[in-house]
């Protein structure tokens, strides 16, 4: 375990790419490859790869390379997906209802309601989930372990509804509110802003230039 405390942001973020990729494999039957092999299909360096996974243990072969269906089980435990969370989304517009068609259940991010302001989409079905008077939001709070907000609503109201969720017990928010939230430290909060994905893709098309 002490091995794990100092592994920075950046592995971290390269591990979801890591298990996409395993995750073919499997499909394609694929048992074993080699820290060779699995750069030329990712785009990270053999070297890379190796020091990314050796931050959590010994997971390859000289010789033989990585199992691919062992260690696709590993990173699975690694990022906490062999267990289910229940999610929420507030905010029922393009982008929340975008996220709402899109199946996380089958990762274990298993959606139980939806919540907005909007009288004409209250009671509209989204997956069969009724969507919510956001009124009923800290009244759902309280009578469920919810664990993971997802905040789909507009810059104004971000705050808002990040502090109902924090004060009701919410640990984890996935943001695609266009602000930085203000959270306890115990608060875990992964912002996905959009321009700023955007605005990158412009300069590196830029630079190209």
């Amino acid at each position: 375990m002490d091995k794990k405390k100092n592994i920075s942001m950046a592995v971290i973020k390269r591990l979801p790419k890591y298990y996409r990729y395993l995750n073919e494999m499997l499909k394609n039957d694929v048992d074993r490859i080699s820290s060779k092999d699995l750069s030329e299909k990712i785009g990270f360096t053999a070297s890379q790869i190796r020091q990314d996974l050796n931050c959590f243990g010994d997971f390859g072969q000289q010789g033989y390379g990585y199992n691919v269906r062992d260690l696709h089980a590993e990173i699975n435990n690694i990022l906490g997906l062999s267990r289910e969370y229940k999610t929420i989304i507030i905010g029922a517009g393009n982008i929340g209802q975008a996220i709402a068609n899109y199946n996380f259940d089958k990762m274990g991010f298993k959606l139980y309601a939806i919540f907005d302001v909007n009288p004409k989409i209250i009671g509209m079905k989204i997956r069969d989930i009724a969507i919510q008077d956001i009124d009923n939001l800290e009244g759902f709070l309280k009578e469920n372990e919810v664990e993971i907000g997802i905040i789909c609503v507009p810059r104004i109201n971000g705050q808002k509804v990040c502090d109902v969720l924090v004060n009701n017990g919410i640990k984890g928010i996935w943001n695609f509110a266009p602000v930085d939230l203000n959270a306890p430290e115990d608060v875990v909060i992964e912002n996905v802003h959009l321009s700023e994905s955007l605005m990158t893709l412009s300069y590196m098309l830029n630079e190209k230039k």
